[in-house]
């Protein structure tokens, strides 16, 4: 049953068991660190991407109100320049 195993796939199985229950716990505290400052740096990220639209947006906004200001301008200008002179 055991006749086809090799040596060394057995020295390094026997060898992960043994050291397996000291490196878990540190493993583990680790992946939970990382897998905390990844989730800080997501809600960091997904805040300033939030931020930019925001600004990209008003500033959409101020450019077209100001070409709708101008526009109106523009046709109250035609408007009064068609008015009979007093």
């Amino acid at each position: 049953m055991f006749k086809n195993i090799e040596k060394s796939g057995l020295i390094t199985g026997v060898a992960l068991g043994l050291v397996a229950p000291a490196v878990l716990p540190i493993m583990k505290t680790t992946l939970f660190t990382l897998g905390i400052i990844g989730v800080r740096g997501t809600l960091s990220l997904v805040d300033s991407t939030k931020t930019t639209i925001k600004l990209a947006k008003e500033e959409i906004e101020d450019i077209i109100a100001e070409a709708q200001f101008e526009r109106m301008k523009n046709q109250l200008d035609k408007e009064i320049s068609l008015l009979p002179e007093n």
